[in-house]
């Protein structure tokens, strides 16, 4: 398989020993997402253009104040803080009272918590709070991660090795690589994909469960004295597994 500079990320990835390659994948364009917003990037009208205009989702906003660049953080805070006071103010100013109907308001007419809000105001907020500069940064490349892996898959016959010999993926990725793949490959190909993935998911959800009961079984005296296997770290690792990420992490910083 040649070593071309975009496939050594996903090569890396999957010869890592993570329980998912697509974790792994996306920790590190967070990473240099964090390392780009809070880096002197900030100090560039165009950027700060941006991350005044998409704001920042939960999530991130706690990653960007763990980095620790608390200058830049504070930087970034208040001109975007300049651009949403004015947009509110702005809605503040058109805004006229939406009406419930009479459906809304019965128990079985009320609207998924997913749905966009009737009220204008409500709706404006819904628009931040799912807005990101880091999320959008990094949304791209890591698509084109897909478009690689089902390249490689399709003509690198050494790379359907590898998956097998992967730790399988977490759920949340395992589904996107099964979307995804119903996009990108023939239906033959599709079906190739699936004798390998399938029986992967089961082998390592299965592997996963006993790290877990052992890991438990390990609290019972009977046990005491016996081995840790592999599960010491099972916790996280179940955690990771179901629906990615890496909740044993310590926060990513600034490297000072």
């Amino acid at each position: 398989m040649k070593e071309a500079l975009y496939k050594i990320p996903m090569v890396d990835a999957f010869k890592s020993g993570d329980e998912c390659p697509f974790c792994h994948i996306e920790r590190d364009l967070e990473q240099k997402a964090l390392d780009y917003t809070l880096g002197t990037s900030y100090m560039q009208s165009d950027v700060r253009e941006a991350t005044d205009k998409a704001g920042f989702c939960r999530y991130h906003l706690k990653k960007m104040f763990d980095y620790g660049n608390a200058q830049g953080n504070g930087l970034i805070m208040s001109t975007h803080y300049k651009k949403l006071i004015a947009e509110m103010k702005s809605q503040f100013k058109s805004y006229s009272p939406v009406k419930a109907t009479l459906k809304e308001k019965l128990p079985l007419g009320k609207k998924d918590s997913s749905s966009d809000p009737v009220d204008p105001i409500a709706a404006w907020a819904r628009r931040k709070d799912v807005s990101c500069f880091m999320c959008d940064y990094y949304s791209e490349s890591y698509k084109r991660y897909f478009d690689t892996f089902f390249y490689m898959f399709k003509k690198e016959p050494e790379f359907s090795d590898m998956i097998r010999d992967c730790n399988g993926f977490c759920v949340h990725h395992f589904g996107e690589v099964m979307e995804n793949a119903r996009l990108a490959l023939t239906e033959k190909e599709h079906a190739a994909l699936t004798d390998i993935l399938f029986p992967l998911m089961e082998k390592n959800m299965d592997r996963m469960l006993e790290d877990v009961l052992w890991f438990c079984d390990k609290f019972d005296y009977r046990y005491r004295d016996a081995d840790w296997k592999n599960s010491r770290d099972a916790v996280q690792r179940s955690m990771q597994k179901l629906r990615g990420s890496y909740p044993a992490d310590l926060p990513y910083k600034q490297d000072k």
